[in-house]
C-alpha cells in the first residue's frame, strides 16, 4: 500500500531510552514509549511505558525479569535450548509451554511546562506491586471524566495480559482499583463522558480461538468498575489490519460524532518477527457509539521513519493519546516499541479519509 490519507503536518522524537534513568543501576532501558498524555491546567502530562532488562549478557543463557510484590525486580536465568523466542518481546519455555517477557515495564510520570514547551520533566513512577503485575505494567491510557484522570493499563503476569485501572485527581499520587477486564484483554480507552446513563470504553479481547478477525468491543458500566453489556462493534476487515485491531486514543466527541484513533497490524511472513502496525480512525455514533459510522480504509499512519521503522521492535505506529491543538490533531504515539512521539494531522484531513460504513461491514 503505497498511498497515504492523511499528511502528517510534523513529527517529533519527545522521549528516547538515553533520556530515562533505569530503575536498577545493572538493567538498561530499551524503550520508552505508548504514552498517555493529557492537559493539567497549562502543563502537559505525560505517563510512558519504561521497558527494561538486565544489561548482564551470558553465554547460552536468556534473562527473564519480574517484578516481586515488595516492589524488588528479580531476574530468572533460562538455557536458550529450553526457549523459543516468537518476537523480540516474548519466548516460550519449552519445559512448560508457558510465555515470558524478554524485558518487564513500568510507568513512568513527566510534566511539560508549557512555558518552556520542550523539555519533559519527571515526576514519579508507578511500579508493580501486585502478584497479578509481576510480569509488569504496561500501555497506559488517561481519560479525564469530570474532575478525575482514570487510567487504564495492561497488567501483565502468569495469569496472562489484563487492564487494571487507576484514577488521580493531581496526576502525581494515584488510586488503584485493581482488576476491571481479565486476561486476555488490553487496549482499554475510556470515553470522557456517559451516554445514556452509562460509562463506556472500547477493548480488546485477544481469544486464543480464531472464529473471526480481529475485533475492537464495546462495554458498558454504571461506575467504571464493574462492566458488562459487551459487544463487538469493529473487526479488522483489511490487510492492514489482520493480525491484530485495538483501541488506541481515548475517543473525543466532535460535531460528527465520536472519533477515536486505533491500531492494526497485518500477518508477518517471517518467522519470530511481528507484522507492521499502522494506525487508523474511526467515527462512531454520538448516542449510540456501537454504530460505527466511518472507519479508515487506508492507514491514516504507517511507519516510514526511521523512529517508526527501526527500534526494539521495528515498523510500529501505536497512537495512544489525541489533544485539540486548534484546526489540528496533536497525536502522541508509540514508535517502534522505542521512542515517544508526537505528529500533528489536519483536522478535516482525518474526517475526509474516512469511509461510511454499515453496521454488518464494520
Amino acid at each position: 500500500m503505497n498511498r497515504f490519507p492523511v499528511n502528517r503536518l510534523s513529527n517529533s522524537i519527545l522521549l528516547q531510552p538515553r533520556d530515562i534513568q533505569p530503575s536498577r543501576a545493572d538493567w538498561k532501558v530499551v524503550g520508552v514509549f505508548n504514552p498517555a498524555v493529557v492537559l493539567l491546567g497549562k502543563d502537559h502530562m505525560m505517563i510512558a511505558r519504561v521497558a527494561e532488562r538486565p544489561s548482564e549478557k551470558r553465554l547460552g543463557w536468556t534473562a527473564v525479569p519480574s517484578w516481586a510484590r515488595d516492589r524488588s525486580a528479580t531476574v530468572d536465568w533460562i538455557r536458550d535450548e529450553d526457549l523459543q523466542v516468537s518476537d523480540a518481546r516474548v519466548a516460550l519455555l519449552k519445559p512448560s509451554g508457558d510465555l515470558r517477557l524478554t524485558s518487564v515495564s513500568h510507568l513512568q510520570v513527566f510534566r511539560q511546562s508549557t512555558i518552556e514547551n520542550r523539555r519533559w520533566e519527571l515526576v514519579g513512577a508507578v511500579l508493580p506491586e501486585e502478584a497479578w503485575e509481576e510480569y509488569g505494567i504496561e500501555d497506559p491510557r488517561i481519560t479525564k471524566i469530570d474532575s478525575t484522570y482514570w487510567i487504564t493499563y495492561v497488567a501483565v503476569s502468569r495469569s496472562g495480559a489484563a487492564t487494571a485501572l487507576l484514577s488521580s485527581e493531581d496526576m502525581v499520587t494515584f488510586q488503584r482499583h485493581g482488576i476491571i477486564f481479565a486476561s486476555e484483554n488490553k487496549d482499554v480507552v475510556l470515553f470522557p463522558q456517559r451516554v445514556a446513563n452509562n460509562y463506556l470504553s472500547l477493548h480488546r479481547p485477544n481469544p486464543s480461538s480464531h472464529f473471526s478477525p480481529p475485533q475492537i468491543w464495546l462495554a458498558r458500566s454504571p461506575d467504571l468498575i464493574h462492566w458488562g453489556q459487551h459487544q463487538p462493534i469493529l473487526k479488522g476487515i483489511h490487510h492492514w489490519e489482520g493480525d491484530r485491531v485495538g483501541g488506541g486514543t481515548p475517543p473525543i466527541l466532535i460535531d460528527e460524532g465520536w472519533l477515536t484513533l486505533y491500531h492494526g497490524s497485518e500477518r508477518s511472513d517471517i518467522a519470530g518477527t511481528v507484522g507492521r502496525y499502522a494506525a487508523g480512525a474511526i467515527l462512531l455514533d454520538r448516542d449510540d457509539p456501537s454504530r460505527v459510522i466511518a472507519r479508515s480504509a487506508e492507514p491514516i499512519m504507517m511507519p516510514t521513519l526511521e523512529c517508526e521503522t527501526s527500534g526494539f521492535v521495528p515498523n510500529v505506529v501505536f497512537p495512544t493519546a489525541m489533544l485539540d491543538a486548534g484546526d489540528h490533531w496533536d497525536v502522541y504515539y508509540g514508535a517502534a516499541d522505542t521512542s515517544v512521539a508526537m505528529t500533528q494531522f489536519s483536522k478535516q484531513s482525518i474526517l475526509d479519509s474516512l469511509v461510511p460504513t454499515s453496521k454488518e461491514h464494520s
